[in-house]
């Protein structure tokens, strides 16, 4: 079983996600960042427009997540 933050995933929280694959941790952390948009928590809003932002750049994201 693996498991990892919120913040190790981009995010603005230290929610712990834990699932056999990250495919599966993914998944939680969207759902997450989905009830956070949701409810309009600034630091998860923030965090998903500077993740939107890295998603536009392949050698950014990869940099991000290779730290």
């Amino acid at each position: 079983m693996k498991t990892m933050t919120c913040k190790q995933l981009g995010g603005a929280c230290d929610k712990k996600f834990s699932a056999y694959s990250f495919d599966e941790i993914a998944d939680l952390s969207k759902q997450h960042g989905m009830e956070m948009f949701q409810k309009g928590d600034k630091d998860h809003l923030k965090a998903i427009n500077e993740m939107m932002a890295l998603m536009q750049n392949p050698d950014a994201m990869k940099e991000r997540f290779d730290t």
